[in-house]
């Protein structure tokens, strides 16, 4: 996973109002789960990949556009998933890691799309409460800081147990589950998938059934689950016609690497330990380079991704770790070269192109730092990413020019919802870049959307340029 991988989802700005969930993020690599009890919302290019593999065609199973719902990776070890309003689904690390195959999580995955399609969050008599919505926009507000690599300006928006507040108040009635679970078997059922796996998951934790509130996984207090639900569950799963189907091993393949991946980045002594020396397979070895990285042990860990490498030379993620390990331990020249081939093999991952664009402009080279700003400003046609915003700012800073820092950091801060510190930044811009030119007319705009006093009004009523309406 990058150092850069922790970055604001794609429509950034539209996703204010439907993300309700998280506490910190942090800028290197998955934070382990035993640091603190913060909750983390996590990026890795290969994880997501995996995700929307999986979800993609549930998501369009149910009429709905693939590319319009985001999905977030909770770095939360306990067994959570969510559907909020603004078509975004979420999963906690450990859900994932409690699910055995692949054909459980799709089968999650389906119930959630279910809960989404059937507009559940919007209709829950919780989220009708007048004083819970101001909370999950401040939430949403907190959350975009957060993901963008600002965890104090996100913490005076949300506070740790808003995470688990606002998730216990998205809970849906029984009557929702039952849909969501109908719904769910349809959806696998369209993209010629057993439905097994759902029925499954909710068997092995039937036992919650009999605990208190408090005792549950949160998953099992929003989502209220009981043996007549699983029965009747289980009644209609076995009728359907691809009920024996089952994962391919290519499915079951990047399963076990999005499940090594994570323990390893998340729990490196843990992952040496569940993947020991004498398992041979891929996602072993992949999951045993990534805890001696995080151990800090970075030489043994290359070595074991250059033999990797070996294998696979055509491997995106290999050779972004591989440059990961590089850069993180000051060897920002050796990490060009694998940044490089990781960009050159999946040359639309934006956050792939970030991990360059930083490497190139913190080499003491002119030549390159103008070519990690055209990467970085390659990344932002793919995703907004305010990450982006604020190593261009770095950059343009290193070259002197001072205005295109200063737009730069406004729009940083614009894509973050803090239209504040964007207005300022944009006003400064404005004194330092020429009239009229697309810089200056950028900023002119930011200034006109993001609130402006009265005094910046007056300022540009003087110029001749008028407020929007």
């Amino acid at each position: 996973m990058s150092s850069r991988a922790f970055s604001p989802w794609k429509p950034l700005r539209a996703a204010i109002c439907g993300l309700t969930a998280a506490s910190l993020v942090l800028s290197a690599g998955l934070p382990a789960f035993a640091q603190d009890d913060r909750v983390s919302l996590l990026r890795d290019t290969e994880i997501e990949e995996i995700l929307h593999a999986e979800a993609d065609p549930l998501i369009a199973a149910a009429g709905m556009t693939p590319k319009d719902v985001t999905i977030l990776l909770v770095g939360d070890k306990s067994l959570n998933a969510f559907a909020t309003q603004g078509q975004v689904l979420g999963f906690n690390a450990g859900l994932i890691l409690e699910t055995e195959n692949p054909n459980q999580l799709k089968g999650v995955m389906a119930h959630e799309v279910g809960h989404l399609a059937g507009a559940h969050p919007l209709r829950s008599g919780d989220m009708q409460n007048a004083g819970l919505r101001p909370m999950l926009l401040t939430m949403g507000l907190g959350v975009l800081a957060m993901l963008a690599g600002a965890p104090d300006a996100g913490a005076m928006l949300i506070g740790n147990s808003g995470y688990f507040g606002t998730l216990g108040a998205l809970g849906f009635s029984r009557e929702q589950e039952g849909r969501a679970d109908q719904a769910a078997v349809g959806f696998l059922e369209k993209t010629g998938q057993s439905s097994k796996g759902l029925v499954e998951f909710f068997d092995k934790f039937r036992y919650q059934e009999v605990f208190q509130e408090a005792r549950r996984f949160p998953y099992f207090r929003s989502h209220p689950l009981s043996s007549e639900r699983i029965e009747m569950l289980r009644a209609r799963v076995e009728q359907q016609p691809h009920y024996n189907v089952v994962d391919s091993p290519a499915d079951i393949e990047r399963h076990e690497i999005m499940k090594a991946k994570i323990v390893a980045f998340t729990q490196p002594q843990v992952a040496l330990i569940k993947y020991g020396e004498t398992d041979k397979s891929y996602p072993a070895r992949y999951a045993r380079a990534i805890a001696y990285y995080r151990m800090k042990d970075v030489n043994r860990a290359v070595g074991m991704v250059d033999a990797l490498l070996t294998e696979q030379p055509e491997n995106a993620y290999l050779w972004e770790l591989k440059g990961q390990m590089l850069f993180e331990f000051a060897r920002a020249k050796e990490a060009e070269y694998p940044q490089r081939q990781s960009v050159k093999f999946k040359p639309d991952a934006p956050l792939l192109r970030i991990n360059l664009g930083q490497t190139l402009i913190n080499l003491d080279d002119p030549v390159k730092r103008d070519e990690g700003i055209e990467m970085l400003k390659r990344s932002l046609l793919h995703e907004d990413i305010p990450d982006a915003w604020r190593l261009l700012a770095q950059a343009y800073d290193a070259k002197g020019e001072e205005g295109l820092a200063r737009l730069s950091t406004a729009e940083y801060y614009y894509s973050l919802g803090g239209l504040t510190e964007a207005r300022g930044f944009a006003m400064r811009a404005r004194d330092l870049l020429d009239k009229n030119s697309i810089g200056w007319r950028r900023a002119t705009d930011i200034v006109l959307t993001a609130n402006p006093s009265r005094e910046d009004l007056k300022d540009l009523a003087k110029e001749g340029v008028m407020a929007r309406p």
